[in-house]
């Protein structure tokens, strides 16, 4: 068996979720948690990768124990959250943790990721949102939010995003199934929200990006569905910045099955 474990965490001072060389990662707090709470060194394999500066509020790993089949600890599931916690920094915390089968796997068996981009559209910066939010002071009416909800319907459907993908990037199969994609306001929070069965490199952040022009009257929702017809990065908008980037929601039952937008 495997140890299934569901993670949060604040990304700003992380280069990501994959280890890396000479950069502090999710996954190396990770690992050196497992090690301590275990006492043997193990492999965690993570649902995806994310970007520096990017977070999560789920985010799905399985721990097995390095060089072996499986793990085999006289740890109590039930426990494992808290053991975890006590030696993790306090921007990541294990929220759940369950045993799965040994042929599960945490990122191949993902059936759709959600995840949501948050915009702080106050008059002025909010310091507490500095890493959490983008920053956009100028006015945004009822009117260009309505304007950026319709152009995000333009994401929905099973279409090639080779506009949305970072470029340089050698992904070959850019296409992709978008279930729901929407743009909604509370107060000075902007949210833009997208579920797909996977994504590109710097997809959703260029698909925020863009959806910031048609907020700023610079581009039409006409010219969303043209860019990404077009298969042309240079038609689609800027890459957002990461700080307002969360995975919001791992699935391993198909959209339908998990009930869709209900969620």
């Amino acid at each position: 068996m495997k140890v299934f474990l569901k993670i949060s965490f604040l990304g700003t001072r992380y280069c990501g979720y994959q280890v890396q060389g000479n950069a502090v990662t999710v996954q190396q707090m990770l690992n050196e948690a497992a090690e301590r709470v275990f006492g043997f060194p193990c492999d965690i394999v993570g649902c995806s990768r994310t970007d520096s500066g990017v977070h999560a509020e789920e985010f799905c790993v399985c721990v097995t124990k390095r060089k072996e089949a499986g793990l085999v600890t006289t740890v109590p599931v039930s426990k494992i959250p808290v053991a975890m916690n006590c030696f993790l920094p306090d921007d990541i915390s294990v929220l759940e943790a369950s045993l799965v089968p040994e042929e599960f796997h945490a990122r191949y068996d993902v059936k759709y990721k959600e995840y949501v981009y948050r915009i702080w559209n106050g008059r002025v910066k909010n310091p507490f949102l500095a890493d959490r939010m983008m920053f956009l002071p100028m006015p945004i009416g009822d009117g260009d939010v309505e304007r950026a909800n319709e152009a995000a319907g333009a994401f929905v459907g099973r279409k090639d995003f080779r506009a949305f993908m970072a470029s340089g990037s050698k992904i070959t199969d850019t296409v992709r199934t978008v279930y729901h994609a929407s743009l909604s306001r509370e107060g000075d929070v902007i949210t833009f929200r997208v579920a797909a069965d996977g994504f590109l490199y710097n997809m959703v952040r260029i698909m925020a990006g863009t959806l910031v022009e048609v907020l700023q009257g610079r581009r039409t929702p006409d010219e969303v569905a043209t860019a990404i017809a077009s298969c042309d990065r240079r038609r689609a908008g800027s890459t957002a910045p990461a700080c307002g980037l969360y995975l919001h929601r791992v699935s391993y039952e198909t959209y339908q099955e998990k009930g869709g937008e209900k969620q």
